[in-house]
């Protein structure tokens, strides 16, 4: 192995022009009954000489010699085809042009520069090809003396497709991995008995505890990052009952660069069993909204925020502005996103003309009106994701007046800031919460979803609201909690047996509010397909089991009342709002957005103001009510407390088709 990596490119280039020359040869010889060397001599030194120039200067430009050929792959070869084909373009008609013009035609056949192509890259390849067999010889012959000293952890692979054969591929290429696969598991029945990077497939998912007790293998990766959540259950659960560990590669939401690796296998979470299929997204609309833009987060400390300034630097803006008030959070997410920029700056290329984003963490409050447009007028942003916001509804149910300065008058104060500057597109995250809504927390939202709707009337600019459910490892998320209490030992406490909830994992949710940003056009509010609503006490038990304990046996679940500003379920509508498919089938515009005019929502805010001031919890509630009728404190908790148990709402059969 040793011998093979101190090949260098330098060699290559000698190679290059002895085989060059050789190809040439080879050439007039295949094109010609009677080669007589000395009567074609002229054109044959022409164009070799030409070839071994031009097609080193082309390789050099190419990036040809700049690869390191012991890890070759379809792109290099690919490139490499390019180089030749482009050198031999040019060889071929400037040799056949000045040939002509100096009378020597007769030494150079036109068919030469056509036999000459074929040739040029079979013999150029070939050396590099050789370097790439031999060091995978030698790397397989050391994994197999390795395999001799160290017995190797047999796994088999749930999963055919690319993703599980770059999991094979990379486990056979590094054998100090410790792991070795020993079948192929998948249910398409086509590629039953087929093998892949030489492993055979073995059978389907219902065949796993047999295939495990053949082979005896001790680990199962799910190599699957497109298949559903009730997928993955079912396979755990073989799986489990089989008495084999499982891992998992993650799904396509949190794969956006869209390669696979040992190194991202981990254990089988709450958000694979919960994932849906993915859903398309237009990344090219997307990368033209933001590249070389300069962009602002609100709440980029967050886990929405966080997700968004992550995905924003897919995306190549000029410069992300990340705004929030906690200085922890903002420092955390900064140092991450500048490790990213570090590590993306080195394998990505960038279009033309744009740099890495410049990451600018700014500490502020957006209650503070004057240090928001100081902040707009420093780095004047182009388009704003406001995701800065108190979502807790207990806590807001004690804290009225927290949520009101935060999500109404913050959000206010965001959107003046943004029109004087001239910012040209706002995207606000809001809630299913705002439907409809029975605590504080929902109304504040609701209230400022009728900020943006009025600010977008006011400016006539896509300015926009996108409503979505919980978020899975969210910060205060069930799971988190639950988690903590599985960890101390139980019980995992849950609120009501028929409390359920719409779930999306955060990089779904934001990939889905960065898509709902472009469809924007101006005061819509978009709502998100969240899927089935999913039972609480159902997550509690899928947690309890995914930790390897069993309900009742070593954890219990305990009941323990719902909670003020809560109720049962999550609604998608309010009355008298016109819901329509987008384009996108998972995005659901609201065409009119049922709101008061320009002069109610004054008067509204500025009684607010007052009963703020007076920490007066019965004006606000009084206030928000006045403006958001459907607003109803009493629906919550109280609804369980009488018996009045509501039906659970089916989003795919409620949702416009």
């Amino acid at each position: 192995m040793s011998i093979v990596k101190q090949v260098r490119n330098r060699y290559l280039v000698v190679s290059d022009i002895v085989l060059l020359i050789a190809a040439v040869y080879l050439c007039y010889w295949l094109r010609l009954d009677n080669f007589d060397l000395s009567r074609y001599w002229p054109g044959f030194i022409f164009f070799a000489g030409l070839a071994i120039l031009v097609t080193p200067l082309v390789f050099y430009i190419f990036g040809v010699y700049s690869r390191y050929w012991i890890y070759a792959s379809i792109d290099e070869m690919l490139l490499l085809s390019g180089a030749v084909t482009t050198a031999a373009m040019f060889v071929g008609a400037a040799s056949l042009a000045i040939v002509q013009l100096v009378g020597g035609a007769s030494t150079l056949p036109r068919s030469i520069p056509f036999i000459f192509w074929p040739l040029a890259l079979a013999f150029t390849a070939g050396p590099r090809f050789a370097i790439r067999l031999s060091a995978q010889y030698l790397r397989r012959r050391g994994g197999s003396e390795y395999r001799s000293r160290l017995d190797l952890q047999p796994v088999l692979v749930m999963g055919a497709g690319y993703a599980g054969a770059m999991i094979v591929r990379e486990m056979r290429n590094n054998p100090d991995l410790g792991m070795q696969v020993v079948g192929f598991l998948d249910d398409d029945p086509r590629k039953l008995s087929a093998r892949i990077h030489g492993v055979p497939v073995l059978g389907d998912r219902r065949a796993i505890p047999g295939i495990v007790q053949q082979t005896k293998a001790q680990l199962v990766i799910i190599a699957m990052p497109t298949a559903p959540g009730k997928d993955i259950r079912e396979i755990v659960g073989i799986c489990e009952k089989a008495n084999v560990k499982t891992k998992i590669i993650p799904g396509m939401y949190e794969l956006l660069d869209g390669t696979v690796s040992v190194n991202q296998l981990r254990n089988v979470e709450i958000e694979d069993l919960l994932r849906r299929e993915p859903v398309k997204t237009d990344i090219a609309a997307v990368r033209d909204l933001i590249v070389g833009k300069c962009i602002l987060v609100t709440g980029g400390g967050g886990s929405i925020g966080g997700e968004l300034c992550r995905q924003i630097l897919r995306c190549n803006p000029s410069e992300l502005v990340v705004l929030g008030h906690g200085e922890n959070s903002v420092f955390e997410i900064v140092s991450e996103l500048q490790r990213f920029m570090t590590a993306e700056s080195r394998r990505r290329e960038y279009p033309a003309g744009i740099p890495d984003a410049v990451i600018h963490p700014v500490i502020a409050d957006i209650r503070f009106p004057d240090r928001l447009h100081a902040v707009f007028e420093q780095y004047r942003p182009e388009v704003v994701f406001h995701a800065a916001a108190h979502k807790h509804v207990p806590l807001m149910e004690m804290n009225p007046t927290e949520a009101i300065t935060n999500n109404v008058f913050g959000t206010r104060n965001l959107l003046d800031a943004s029109l004087a500057s001239g910012v040209g597109r706002f995207v606000m995250i809001s809630t299913d919460k705002a439907v409809k809504p029975t605590s504080i927390m929902g109304a504040s939202k609701r209230l400022a979803e009728l900020l943006v709707h009025h600010a977008a009337w006011q400016a006539g600019k896509p300015y926009v609201a996108v409503r979505f459910g919980n978020v899975l490892g969210s910060r205060g998320s069930a799971v988190l909690t639950f988690k903590q209490q599985i960890a101390a030992g139980g019980p995992v406490t849950v609120t009501h047996p028929d409390m359920q909830r719409f779930f999306m994992t955060i990089p779904e949710a934001v990939q889905l509010v960065l898509q709902a940003a472009v469809l924007g056009r101006g005061g819509e509010v978009f709502m998100l397909d969240m899927g089935e609503p999913i039972r609480i006490v159902d997550l509690a038990r899928d947690l309890i089991e995914l930790s390897g304990l069993e309900v009742g046996r070593d954890i219990d679940i305990a009941y323990v009342g719902i909670r003020p500003g809560e109720k049962l379920y999550e609604e998608l509508f309010i009355p008298g709002e016109d819901y329509r498919r987008t384009q996108h089938d998972k995005i659901f515009m609201i065409g009119n957005v049922n709101g008061q005019g320009p002069s109610r929502i004054a008067q509204v805010l500025a009684r607010l103001e007052s009963s703020v001031q007076h920490a007066d919890t019965a004006a606000i509630i009084e206030s928000l009510q006045s403006v958001i009728p459907e607003f109803d404190p009493c629906r919550g908790a109280a609804a369980v407390n009488v018996g009045r148990v509501p039906m659970p709402v089916d989003s795919r059969s409620r949702l416009p088709q």
